[in-house]
C-alpha cells in the first residue's frame, strides 16, 4: 500500500503515534501523527503534521474520534485543513492489521 494510509505504532489508534500519505489530484503529502493529551471531549485525538516547501515540520490537521450516531461504534475521522480535505479512517482493504488504516475521502455536504 503505497498512498492513502496511516501506520500507527500499536493498536491503541486513540494515543498512538503514526505515519503516512495521502494523495489526490491536487496534493500529495507525507503525513506524521503526534497523540493530544487532553480531558477535552471535542479536543482532537491526534495532531496531523506535513512538511513545508522548505522541509519544516507543521500542524496541518487533526483526527477526531466521533461516534456513530445508530450504531454507537467509534470512528475517527482526519482533516487537512490547508486543503479542505475530509476523509474517515477505515480498515484497509485485504489489511487484517489494525495498525494500517485507510484514508477514505469525502466532501462536503451538498446543501439543500
Amino acid at each position: 500500500m503505497n498512498t492513502n494510509f496511516i501506520k500507527f505504532q500499536n493498536d491503541n489508534i486513540e494515543s498512538a503515534k503514526g505515519t503516512g500519505s495521502i494523495s489526490t489530484l491536487t496534493f500529495d503529502l507525507d503525513i506524521t501523527l503526534e497523540p493530544v493529551q487532553s480531558d477535552n471531549p471535542m479536543a482532537p485525538t491526534h495532531r496531523v503534521l506535513g512538511r513545508s516547501p522548505r522541509g519544516k515540520l507543521v500542524e496541518c490537521g487533526g483526527i477526531w474520534k466521533k461516534q456513530n450516531k445508530e450504531t454507537g461504534s467509534d470512528y475517527f475521522t482526519l482533516t487537512i485543513r490547508d486543503h479542505a480535505f475530509n476523509a474517515n479512517l477505515g480498515q484497509a482493504a485485504g489489511q487484517d492489521d489494525v495498525q494500517v488504516q485507510a484514508i477514505i475521502p469525502w466532501g462536503p455536504k451538498e446543501a439543500a
